[in-house]
């Protein structure tokens, strides 16, 4: 498979599950099931149609400040502040609360000081594009740095992100047969050093071996009901839903959604994992015709990956109205809020 199959599958990836999993997000395993019960995962936020959020538009500001850049680390990391600045005035729904505060920060005018200290999955949600677009692993360590210490300073969070990038590098750059998964999480556990995310990966191992599922994984790591925001959570339960289901991305998402918790990053990680590996005929036709996103439509997401497979000498990302973006926006807080309001009413 060519790399602009794994290119768009991974961004493509990324807002499916993003958009499979904003409505589900925040709520315990045990409320979803109540609210949703047991039918097979589809778009629910708007009239059986999906709409995406944070996740998926960091993703899309990535591959805009990669292009800009021709994959310098230290102009990528000006272009992709620059357009991180711009985005947060735009009123974007569901903004983490170190990424807001690093907005702020970029605003009164930081800039490269702008990251707060925190071990959120920001970084983690909007790496696995530079995975692939890495040259080798020194320019993929650079371009993490770049994109992490924008919004998050905590050494963990460029831990958490590099592991989400090296997998995708490594599906990018492997010309040996592909790697089975235990070999897989080896490979990454010689990237990590935080001693928390080393036991975790080590425990995933074990549970692979025994091909345990994902949520009894997730328990063994003591998230018994939901996965929480922390990177230390996020990276090593999407990379379990992601290896569990080799082969099967529909499977991998609907996975990672009914672990209940921060459902749409975790769905978009996970995406973009299984996008990249198999690329884009592997997600499901339903879940991409279904997404109801504008002006960043299905269209306009695979002319940005055609961009990015098209070399990057000279050329101008592609752009939307960002006109269009803040009526976007304002349209979409209140069918979120909406959503929100339906799921505090029965069943209980």
């Amino acid at each position: 498979m060519d790399t602009s199959q794994k290119i768009k599958g991974c961004i493509l990836g990324t807002a499916v599950g993003d958009a499979l999993g904003l409505p589900r997000e925040g709520i315990s395993q045990r409320r979803a099931k109540k609210l949703f019960s047991n039918k097979p995962i589809e778009h629910t936020l708007l009239l059986k149609r999906g709409l995406c959020s944070d996740d998926t538009e960091h993703t899309i500001m990535v591959a805009q400040a990669y292009i800009a850049s021709q994959g310098q680390p230290d102009e990528f990391r000006r272009q992709f502040a620059k357009r991180l600045r711009w985005w947060f005035v735009r009123l974007p729904a569901g903004v983490g609360l170190g990424t807001l505060r690093a907005c702020i920060k970029l605003w009164l005018g930081f800039g490269k000081h702008s990251g707060v200290k925190s071990a959120g999955n920001g970084p983690a949600m909007r790496s696995a594009l530079l995975g692939i677009l890495a040259q080798d692993d020194t320019h993929l360590r650079d371009l993490i740095k770049a994109s992490t210490l924008i919004t998050h300073t905590d050494p963990r969070a460029f831990q958490g992100a590099l592991l989400i990038a090296t997998a995708t590098h490594i599906l990018t750059s492997n010309t040996q047969p592909i790697l089975e998964s235990v070999d897989l999480l080896e490979d990454l556990l010689a990237v990590a050093s935080d001693n928390e995310l080393i036991n975790h990966l080590q425990k995933a191992q074990a549970s692979l071996s025994q091909n345990q599922l994902p949520v009894e994984y997730a328990k063994s790591i003591g998230l018994n009901n939901g996965i929480s925001g922390y990177i230390n959570h996020t990276v090593p339960v999407a990379l379990y839903c992601w290896l569990f289901n080799r082969n099967n991305f529909r499977a991998a998402v609907e996975d990672a959604i009914k672990l209940g918790g921060d459902t749409d990053t975790i769905a978009a990680i996970v995406g973009a994992l299984a996008g990249t590996e198999y690329g884009v005929a592997s997600i499901p036709s339903d879940w991409i015709n279904n997404l109801a996103e504008w002006p960043c439509s299905t269209q306009w997401l695979t002319e940005l990956s055609e961009a990015l497979t098209d070399g990057h000498s000279n050329q101008k990302p592609p752009t939307v109205n960002p006109i269009c973006l803040l009526i976007r926006n304002i349209a979409f807080i209140p069918i979120v809020l909406g959503h929100g309001l339906r799921r505090l009413a029965p069943p209980y």
